[in-house]
Parts: C-alpha cells; structure tokens; sequence
C-alpha cells in the first residue's frame, strides 16, 4: 500500500472538473480517490480523511470518482503492447475487462468493459486504442484466441501469439485488479456495468501513477 505522502506529493494526478460544485477542497479528494484506488476501502479511505480533519461518508468518496471520469494519459509510442481479457462480475453477472498494457513499462494504455467477447468488440477496442496512442508501428502480444488475432489482423496490426515472457505484462496488472476487486467482495454489487467501468479507467489511471 502506498505512502499517504507519496499520494499527496504526485504530481501527474489529472485534475479535477467538478471541484468547483464540491464544498471538499480538491487536495483531500484527490488523496481520497487516490488512497481507495491504490487499495483503501471506502471505510478505510473515509477514516484517513476524518484524521486530516474532513468528514465524509463512504457514498462521497464513491461519487467522487464517479465524477472524475478519470482516463488513462493517451499519447504513448510504445514498441510493444500486450492485450487480453478476462472476466469481472457485476452484479453477478458476467462481463469482459478488455486491456492493453505497454510491457516495457506495465502501463495500462486502455481498458474496457463489455458484456461480452467477439471479434466486433475486440475490433471496437482496437479502434479506440489507436485513437488514443501511437500503436501503429508496434507488435500486439497475444495469446492464441482467434478473436484476438482476427481483429489484429482486420486493423493491420502487426502481433505475436506469445504466452509468456513480455506478454506476462497484462497479466500481472489482471492480478493486481483482481486482488483489488476481490478484496470488497461488494465492490460491484448494485452498481451498473458504466460505474464498474469508470472504476476500473480511474484504477487504471492510479495504477499507471504508482507503477
């Protein structure tokens, strides 16, 4: 778990849009979504904040997030990039959690959640991926899904079937989410497949600042 200070002392963290409607002051709920984000409950993440002398409840520091609609930094170049997906459960029901993660660097460049895994929906997040970074020039690590590879190939993008070595990036980061998902059981109860979305760009945003 990381240092509150180290938390505080960052200086890459986006900035908020929605400051100005919060009576909070923006440091205290950058530090809030930053300390449940690197592994706080919401309880927890609640109590540190009442030590710093603001008193806030669990659904705030929620919402906080929610409205910060926090997004990975676009405009990377990097040599390689492996992606995959695995499966994460709201409400019970299951959805996919696409990502691509540079290996050099293990930086998540893009994740998505979709309800389910087709060669369209890998196609879609390809899409976005190139929109958002420089990619086009770099080789995609994959595993043996023909889904993966079909829409590779459909975009023109150079890949690789790999199963280990540099493709075991996107793993380690899927184990890390998972520790954090799993560790609040509730996490995404009750909560729509948007909100589980935008919970794990803004992870993905806090994981990329501490790595």
């Amino acid at each position: 778990m990381p240092k509150p200070d180290r938390l505080i002392e960052s200086s890459d963290f986006p900035e908020l849009g929605f400051v100005e409607r919060e009576a909070t002051p923006e440091p205290a709920m950058k530090l809030g979504i930053q300390l449940h984000l690197a592994g706080l409950s919401l309880s927890d993440t609640v109590s540190v904040l009442a030590g710093l002398g603001v008193e806030r409840c669990r659904t705030t520091v929620h919402n906080w997030i929610q409205k910060a609609d926090l997004q990975p930094t676009e405009g990377y170049n990097p040599n390689y990039v492996a992606i995959d997906e695995t499966v994460i459960r709201v409400n019970d029901q299951r959805y996919w959690l696409f990502a691509a993660v540079d290996p050099d660097t293990n930086r998540l460049l893009h994740v998505r959640l979709f309800p389910t895994r087709t060669q369209a929906l890998t196609e879609m997040f390809l899409a976005e991926l190139r929109e958002k970074h420089l990619v086009d020039d770099a080789i995609f690590l994959v595993d043996g899904a023909p889904w993966l590879q079909a829409a590779c190939h459909r975009h023109s993008l150079r890949f690789q079937h790999v199963t280990h070595g540099n493709r075991n990036a996107v793993e380690r980061v899927f184990k890390e989410l998972k520790r954090r998902t799993e560790a609040f059981a509730n996490h995404f109860r009750h909560a729509q497949p948007q909100t589980a979305e935008t919970w794990l760009q803004a992870f993905a945003v806090c994981f990329n600042q501490l790595i």
